[in-house]
């Protein structure tokens, strides 16, 4: 215990600024050498800004009187990997298992973060500080944070949960929103001109349901299917259980999972369950809208027209509304958590993070063509299922 008093005695040279910490509640004879041994280390008073202002300790080992930071070290000539310990002599070691050594690591990358950017705990967002504590969150997304606040529109959007949790997953999450709402227009437009051809003005009244479908659809099929960081509130006790199974189901089923959580392939599949179950009421919710938008050009202009009563009938609302919630819960919902999990994250994102305008000019190629491939297999869709 000598050599970990020394280790952590704080330096006086004048090229470095150590945090002063003092050891609590040890002794040479109440804690054996082991090969793997967690300390319990206590700031002093001039910690500096963070710690005397965190408002709860950040580990198990502390108290409500105490701010205490767990310091992993080893002893002897080993790998110095905790996780893979000897059994020792004493008894009443700590032996954490991969989820609890995952959630210290993250809390102290987290630490790390806060210290670097000189903010304590308790100016951060509550959800954010209280995943921090729980050890959910690694110090890469506590970095990122600060970088966001950077922007004073991304400041604005992260005061919203579901846009904090996309953005801290994806930052360029909302580029890739203006991308596909932007392009969405011009692409289907161009994919019905290329099924209808001749026929394209003929139909018109039904080229703009379709396209008014897109434009209330376009936002939902970026926003449900995208990657995000989880910083929902816990369930409440008396939750059912069905509750608890989507609650714990990631929100794109290909996403990559942040250290020290996993999912199921059950989970996995549950996402896109949820995800088709949110998209079938956006899809029928917007073509409802879209299908009267449409009957009302159609009613007016054969008002104005009374030569072309005959030739241009109405959209059946109903039938065209829940064809198209089908088509978004299934093809909708199964190619844009592909392109969010698969393509962008698991490929492009790990290819080309540091050259963030090359990854965006590609994802916005990649969600062009997606957009593109959507509205050629909407048209095929609907003739098929004899809508149009």
């Amino acid at each position: 215990m000598a050599l970990a008093a020394y280790l952590f005695t704080p330096t006086s040279h004048p090229q470095h600024h150590s945090v002063p910490l003092r050891l609590v509640g040890a002794s040479a004879s109440s804690l054996p050498l082991t090969p793997s041994r967690q300390l319990r280390l206590t700031p002093s008073a001039t910690a500096g800004p963070y710690f005397s202002s965190a408002p709860a300790p950040l580990s198990r080992y502390g108290s409500q009187n105490t701010k205490s930071l767990v310091v992993r070290f080893a002893l002897g000539g080993g790998d110095g990997d905790s996780n893979h310990g000897s059994s020792g002599g004493g008894g009443g070691g700590d032996h954490d298992g991969g989820a609890d050594n995952a959630g210290d690591n993250n809390r102290r990358e987290a630490l790390m973060a806060l210290t670097e950017a000189d903010r304590a705990l308790a100016s951060l967002p509550d959800d954010l500080t209280a995943a921090i504590q729980a050890g959910r969150i690694p110090g890469s997304v506590v970095s990122r944070f600060f970088e966001l606040e950077n922007s004073p529109l991304l400041a604005w959007l992260l005061q919203f949960g579901g846009f904090k949790e996309r953005l801290l997953a994806d930052d360029l999450f909302l580029a890739k929103v203006a991308m596909e709402c932007g392009v969405g227009i011009f692409t289907k437009t161009a994919a019905e001109y290329e099924r209808r051809r001749e026929n394209f003005f003929k139909e018109l009244e039904i080229v703009f349901a379709d396209v008014v479908m897109a434009i209330i659809a376009d936002f939902m099929l970026v926003y449900l299917p995208a990657p995000t960081v989880s910083l929902r509130p816990a369930l409440a006790k008396n939750a059912g259980s069905i509750a608890k199974f989507f609650y714990s189901c990631p929100d794109n089923a290909f996403q990559i999972a942040l250290p020290g959580i996993s999912y199921t392939l059950m989970q996995r599949l549950g996402s896109i369950a949820g995800n088709g179950a949110k998209l079938f009421a956006v899809g029928t919710t917007s073509s409802l809208v879209g299908t009267a938008v449409t009957n009302a050009f159609i009613n007016a202009r054969k008002v104005v027209d009374t030569s072309s009563a005959g030739e241009v009938e109405n959209v059946p609302i109903l039938s065209t509304s829940a064809a198209y919630g089908v088509y978004m819960a299934v093809s909708s919902n199964l190619r844009y958590q592909v392109l969010a999990g698969v393509i962008e994250q698991r490929i492009l994102e790990p290819l080309l993070h540091k050259h963030k305008l090359m990854l965006s000019a590609i994802c916005f190629a990649v969600r062009t063509g997606n957009t593109f491939l959507g509205s050629l297999l909407w048209v095929d869709y609907a003739r098929w299922v004899g809508i149009q």
